[in-house]
């Protein structure tokens, strides 16, 4: 699904009339099959998502190492909202899949198996909201890959390269495209919103506790899931990132080139060397 600049997609999806149809349309060309073919292996993806939510809700996803493992379950029937019950409902599907991918359960990395709470969590959030059928969602799915392999071109989705931000960033920005297709939004707008997430993000560190995938991961899915969603809504009311999504990508890449390796999947710095976050992960 690659194009290497959101200049490129956004000229495609004129043509194609979405994101969704031009990353698609993109696939077909690149790989020889049809667009039912495609539009099923996208659907094939969902399915995963969507079971990893289910399952992490139950609470019964626990990390061998006892640090993650219910918290889904705990916001899920929570009856107290800050916001509301859509917002809450959100956050509890984005910890639900890092919990079953902390657990080692079957995820989609959307963009990385840390980062993988986040697309879905929206998705499902949105798509209910819209009453958006299979195919609509598949192709807000493709929209989030189009995202996702423009910054993968610009700049990184590695967490040991350039550090959380590379992760759980480019989740946002790419649930946040997804978001502005199933509402309906224009190419543009996703643009925005993907630009909008993503500097939200700029310069969050990769500091697993103990080195494993779930100390802050988790609960970093839950945020990042609410990034996505603020971006998505600016960028739906009109509001315009002035610096271009190709553009923020690429700081994106060097800001984590200019991370130092200590806040980057090393766990020798930020929360993994608090005295609690030693003790954790000993």
């Amino acid at each position: 699904m690659g194009y290497a600049n959101l200049t490129d997609l956004l000229a495609a999806a004129h043509t194609a009339g979405s994101l969704g149809e031009a990353v698609v349309a993109r696939e077909c060309e690149e790989t020889g099959d049809s667009r039912d073919v495609v539009l099923a292996r996208l659907i094939e993806s969902l399915d995963v998502m969507e079971a990893a939510i289910d399952t992490g809700l139950t609470g019964e996803a626990r990390s061998r190492s006892g640090l993650t493992g219910g918290d889904a379950r705990r916001v899920s029937s929570n009856s107290e909202h800050v916001v509301g019950e859509a917002f809450a409902e959100t956050i509890a599907a984005a910890l639900a899949v890092g919990e079953v991918n902390a657990a080692m359960g079957r995820v989609v990395a959307a963009p990385t198996g840390g980062a993988s709470g986040v697309l879905p969590a929206v998705l499902r959030t949105v798509g209910h909201r819209t009453a958006a059928t299979r195919e609509q969602l598949a192709l807000a799915l493709a929209a989030a890959g189009g995202i996702g392999a423009i910054i993968a071109a610009k700049a990184s989705l590695s967490g040991a390269a350039s550090g959380c931000q590379a992760e759980i960033g480019s989740a946002a920005a790419m649930a946040a495209a997804a978001a502005i297709q199933l509402c309906g939004g224009t190419p543009v707008q996703a643009g925005h919103a993907a630009s909008l997430a993503l500097q939200g993000l700029l310069g969050l560190v990769c500091d697993p506790i103990g080195g494993l995938v779930e100390v802050p991961c988790v609960v970093r899915n839950g945020t990042g899931a609410a990034v996505a969603l603020a971006g998505a809504e600016m960028a739906l009311a009109g509001v315009e990132f002035p610096i271009p999504f190709d553009e923020v990508a690429a700081a994106m890449g060097a800001v984590g080139r200019s991370l130092p390796p200590s806040l980057r999947e090393t766990a020798l710095g930020g929360l993994a060397v608090t005295p609690t976050g030693r003790k954790l992960g000993s």
